[in-house]
Order: C-alpha cells, then structure tokens, then sequence
C-alpha cells in the first residue's frame, strides 16, 4: 500500500478539509463500515481550496480504501451525499479531481460534470437542481 504520511495533513492547502471539521453548518460527512471497520468517508465542506468554485457550493471529497474499490461502496457514498445535499436545498457541489485519477469516471457517472481544467486537475460540479 502506498500510504502518505500522516503529516501531510499539516500543509496548510489540505489543512482546511480538516481543521475544526464539524463546527460549520455545512460541514457534513458518511463513513462506509465493513465488519466493523470504517474503510471509507465523503464529506463536504464549504471552504476556499482546490475545487472551490464559490462561496455557496460546498467542496466534495471522498476517500475509500484500496481493497474495497470495486464493489459499489465509493458509488453509494457519493449518491448518499448527493440526496443530503439535495434534501438540504444545495444547488450545487463541486470537487478537484487529478485528471489521471481513476475515479473521473465514477464522478461522470454519478452527475459531475468538468467545468475547468488546468495542467494536472478537473474541477467538476454536480448540478443538484
């Protein structure tokens, strides 16, 4: 497993995803359980970073262990997170993708859409409305 170390949540462009996560109204997330043991999470937060496009969208970012990808766990986080934000009355989310990212694909799928680019990322938005 190619893991990064833990410090890497000190730099201060990923700090924000984390920092005081909970304390604003929207922030909000869902872990994925298998037996037991969390093995993934969405969340979304409104902040100024990667995949910001204002200051009404909160910013989407999922996370899911390696060894269960494939069988439908990220896909059900993402349409999980979707219907909350829609029964929240949001219009929009957006995210920052790298663009050799496998998961570009599963976003397509779900509703994102790229709305920018630059050398190495896709900015994307799910239009909820």
């Amino acid at each position: 497993m190619n893991l990064l170390p833990k410090s890497v949540i000190e730099k201060p462009e990923l700090k924000v995803y984390i920092q005081n996560f909970g304390n604003e109204k929207d922030d909000y997330c869902f872990c994925a359980e298998v037996h037991g043991e969390i093995v993934g999470a969405v969340w979304v937060r409104n902040i100024s970073a990667y995949g910001s496009i204002d200051n009404n969208t909160p910013e989407f970012a999922i996370s899911l262990y390696k060894k269960f990808r494939g069988h439908g766990i990220g896909m059900q986080m993402m349409k999980t997170m979707i219907v909350h934000l829609k029964q929240r009355g949001y219009s929009k989310t957006s995210l920052a993708v790298q663009k050799d990212n496998y998961a570009v694909k599963m976003y397509i799928f779900v509703g994102f859409q790229i709305v920018d680019e630059n050398e190495e990322e896709y900015i994307m938005v799910h239009n909820l409305k």
